[in-house]
């Protein structure tokens, strides 16, 4: 069995509020922080907000310290505001945003120079996979944020999340998902076998109650990183619950 520590990180995306991040937090305490890590990751401008044992993510990090960078936030103000982790390399920044492999490794060596751990997003489109790509698209995002490193920290999280899965409605099914998180294991442990047993991977990709508890119970699925269902406290709630080790 897994001495993987399960963790499942609320991506709220552009939505939440204060109110919302309030009442999460009341409720995500009540959980056994030695049975399940939870993380929140809502916009911005929420992170200064106090969430007492909870950990804070952040959405997004500046690849630059400091300097004319208009509208970027930096990994010292993540520091600065008690945030813990950083989503690095959504596909939706990969594709909305234009962040490439290259700026993907560039963000992960800035999260980590600013003393937090990245939560690193590599997945496949629907057409990768009807062509059969899905583990070469993985092999080579996950590659090229650890080739970029100076050695395999143990302070990365990775995050499969099928693009295709996202916000579809559409979920990767256990044999799928169980199949790519076995698969990055075996990348990482090309760098570091041991480090590759302890690195935790998420799933994501629309989990909800319901098909957690299922997804949670695979071999090398350590947790999710949940959008949509992170917005109703009882659906994440449930959600935290199905993880519990």
């Amino acid at each position: 069995m897994s001495t993987r520590l399960p963790l499942v990180v609320a991506n709220w995306k552009l939505n939440g509020d204060r109110e919302l991040l309030t009442n999460m937090v009341e409720r995500l305490q009540t959980l056994d922080a030695e049975q399940v890590e939870t993380v929140i990751c809502p916009p911005f401008v929420y992170l200064s907000e106090e969430t007492s044992s909870i950990q804070k993510g952040a959405q997004n990090i500046a690849s630059q310290e400091s300097g004319a960078f208009t509208g970027e936030v930096s990994g010292r103000m993540l520091r600065d505001v008690n945030c813990y982790y950083v989503i690095v390399g959504h596909s939706e920044r990969r594709s909305l945003f234009g962040e490439t492999d290259d700026v993907v490794a560039e963000k992960v060596k800035a999260t980590l120079s600013a003393g937090l751990i990245p939560i690193i997003c590599v997945g496949e489109t629907d057409e990768e996979r009807e062509q059969g790509e899905t583990l070469t698209v993985i092999t080579r995002q996950v590659k090229a944020v650890l080739d970029v490193l100076p050695s395999f920290s143990d302070s990365l999280v990775f995050a499969y999340e099928p693009v295709w899965a996202i916000g579809t409605g559409k979920t990767a099914s256990c044999e799928q998902a169980e199949d790519v998180h076995s698969g990055i294991r075996q990348i990482l442990a090309g760098y570091n076998h041991e480090l590759a047993n302890t690195t935790r991977i998420l799933y994501g990709g629309s989990v909800n109650p319901d098909n957690s508890e299922e997804l949670f119970g695979s071999d090398n699925i350590d947790g999710g990183l949940i959008g949509g269902a992170s917005l109703d406290v009882d659906s994440f709630m449930k959600i935290c619950e199905n993880a519990v080790a």
